[in-house]
């Protein structure tokens, strides 16, 4: 299969889509952290290139759930950031909406005012092998929901201390960004 991984630097998801014999390619306007096939630019020069599957994961800064604190600072709306996120809306929707027969978009839980399509499932770290708890949704298209393959469980008591997404600095945002190597293995273990 021809796979496009939209919106990655990381390669994760590609290279395990590469493992599996599987002609994969990922793109960001982000060079990738790891060589292999990656299109460095606008996803829009390549989204049309006869892909069989993409796995979108679109910037989710301004239309998550997470952010909506900063949608309305002291319960006046920012013109602003409702205007980024109309812009982030657009984004996700010609990605979810692109002529590829077999598509999964994923972000974090969307706030609601933006009015995103609902999401087909979501997904735990915790159940491919992690022990971290992050949310995950998917919208999938011809594509079934991905099932667990490897619950470790999270409580309190299971916490990893100072995990990933605790940690500051300049690469805070890419590292939250970065799939789990066991949910990038079953996405190309389950729909391939």
């Amino acid at each position: 299969m021809k796979i496009l991984i939209a919106c990655e630097y990381s390669g994760t998801v590609r290279d395990a889509f590469i493992a599996k014999g599987h002609d994969a390619m990922s793109c960001d306007i982000l060079p990738t952290d790891v060589p292999g096939p990656h299109y460095q630019g606008d996803i829009m020069d390549v989204l049309y290139d006869g892909w069989d599957m993409m796995i979108a994961h679109p910037p989710c800064t301004y239309i998550s759930n997470a952010g909506a604190r900063f949608l309305y600072p002291k319960s006046v709306l920012n013109p602003e950031r409702l205007a980024k996120g109309l812009e982030a809306k657009e984004f996700f929707m010609k990605l979810f909406d692109a002529p590829i027969e077999k598509i999964a978009v994923e972000n974090p839980i969307p706030s609601k005012v933006f009015g995103l399509p609902s999401y087909t499932q979501a997904i735990q770290p915790y159940e491919y092998g992690h022990r971290f708890k992050k949310k995950t949704c998917l919208w999938l298209k011809n594509l079934p929901p991905l099932m667990p393959t490897d619950i470790v469980g999270y409580s309190e008591s299971t916490k990893v201390p100072g995990n990933w997404f605790n940690k500051g600095g300049k690469d805070r945002q890419k590292n939250r960004a970065k799939t789990f190597d066991g949910i990038a293995k079953a996405m190309a273990d389950q729909w391939t």
